[in-house]
């Protein structure tokens, strides 16, 4: 539905007298260069740079674009530059209020607005993912025809909640969190431009070092903490937003911890040895430090990735896919959710049986290799499949393990100097215990003498 005239006329008074608009409203970036972050998406030449009107339009006029990204990266942002600076048409809808009807008058708007007067129509559609499948499919004849622009913002995966039709219509563009520093720059903008405090209250390192680990690369949320933070401490009659000001204010005790410094490594180090100690409820600790420090999730899901193989192994076969799915999960939803996939993967890693012996083993290969015991390929496993190699002796001899009834050739496989080196031995710990038996029983049948 397009705005009535209550609604133009309420926004033009916000533009004309925006104090009394919230903090992260008024510091909307007014032009692209403004935007914080996603430069990846802003070179010239983009899709998002030709949707406000630098480059040609005509047979190759802009694309419909899909939005992708966490809370607070800017998609709203960006259609909000668009819709000032471009000279097209400009409607806005949601998918939590909006349905079919509302999306058909805008098309029949927008087809009578381009025969009318030739104005092209740029239609933003937030929360797309909340459309069912016949409300996205009322926008493909627009699309495709190109009666409407679109830009479609989504925090859900659009392979999942966007349908492949007009998917295949628009050009996928993928928001990245915004980093401490993008963050940063736009809470010291914030703080001294007009449209912002305009230089009112000052803001210590610590105070902006907490202000960062809330915000959790979410510019709303960094902005709103800031201006929350910012009127009570006038409200004070001070002139600094003190650090125990903005923890009264967001309700949230800021956590000693350096993401930078020793702690880092420090409260890593922890978690993954709590892991290993197969001490849950410390892990979990240490997990909910990292969490509320603002540590980057996929950090936490990587030591968790290598844990799983580091220190459980083969005694539990299904730690590491748990770790591994925990890690994609969180590249996908991030925080706040994510931390209910981390607190999954460390309560099954801690509690899971240990086992070292896959590091052990690799170790001891590396080192012997490092010591330049290698030598040569036996010439029964080389490769026999190009011209000249039989003549060269290659794969004569070899048997076929599929050949023989249990499936196991006693043949040499290792190079002449390490034949009866044993660099795996397994701990009869949970699941291992079968893989024990398992090389214990090939060891045999291979004809290998202990070493």
């Amino acid at each position: 539905m397009e705005p009535d005239l209550f609604t133009a006329a309420a926004e033009e008074r916000q533009e004309k007298d925006p104090a009394g608009s919230p903090l992260a409203v008024r510091m909307r970036p007014r032009t692209l260069d403004e935007v914080v972050g996603q430069q990846h998406l802003l070179k010239p030449g983009s899709p998002l740079r030709r949707l406000v009107g630098e480059g040609s339009g005509g047979p190759a006029g802009p694309s419909s674009v899909i939005l992708w990204g966490p809370p607070g990266t800017g998609k709203t942002t960006l259609a909000y530059v668009v819709s000032k600076a471009t000279n097209k048409r400009f409607v806005e809808l949601s998918a939590i209020t909006a349905g079919v009807k509302e999306v058909r008058a805008v098309i029949d708007g927008a087809r009578r607005a381009t025969g009318g007067y030739g104005k092209e129509t740029v239609l933003f559609l937030d929360e797309i993912h909340r459309f069912s499948k016949a409300q996205q499919d009322s926008l493909l004849p627009a699309v495709e025809n190109r009666w409407v622009t679109l830009i479609a913002a989504t925090t859900e995966n659009p392979y999942f909640s966007v349908i492949s039709p007009l998917l295949s219509r628009s050009l996928l563009l993928t928001l990245e969190p915004l980093t401490d520093d993008d963050v940063r720059g736009l809470l010291r903008r914030a703080l001294s431009d007009e449209r912002g405090l305009k230089d009112a209250v000052a803001l210590p390192e610590d105070t902006e070092e907490h202000l960062l680990r809330i915000a959790g690369g979410d510019a709303r949320r960094a902005l709103t903490a800031l201006e929350a933070a910012a009127g009570a401490a006038l409200a004070k009659g001070e002139t600094e937003i003190a650090l125990t000001t903005l923890e009264e204010t967001v309700d949230r005790a800021a956590v000693k911890y350096d993401r930078d410094g020793d702690q880092h490594y420090d409260v890593a180090s922890a978690l993954i040895k709590s892991i290993r100690g197969s001490d849950v409820d410390a892990a979990l600790h240490y997990l909910a430090r990292m969490i509320e420090a603002g540590e980057d999730p996929r950090f936490i899901a990587r030591r968790l990735m290598i844990s799983a193989s580091e220190d459980i192994g083969l005694a539990d076969p299904n730690a590491l896919p748990i770790a591994v799915a925990a890690a994609q999960a969180v590249a996908m939803i991030g925080f706040p959710e994510a931390a209910l996939t981390l607190s999954h993967a460390t309560i099954a890693l801690a509690l899971a049986p240990k086992s070292n012996s896959a590091t052990t083993a690799i170790g001891a290969a590396l080192e012997d290799v490092r010591k330049g015991l290698a030598g040569p390929v036996p010439a029964h496993l080389r490769d026999s499949h190009y011209k000249g190699a039989t003549k060269l002796g290659h794969g004569q001899g070899y048997v076929y393990p599929h050949d023989l009834p249990e499936g196991i050739a006693a043949q040499q496989y290792a190079p002449d100097a390490l034949k009866d080196r044993e660099y795996y031995t397994p701990t009869r710990h949970g699941a291992e215990a079968r893989y024990a038996d398992a090389v214990e029983w090939t060891r045999k049948h291979l004809g290998r003498r202990r070493s």
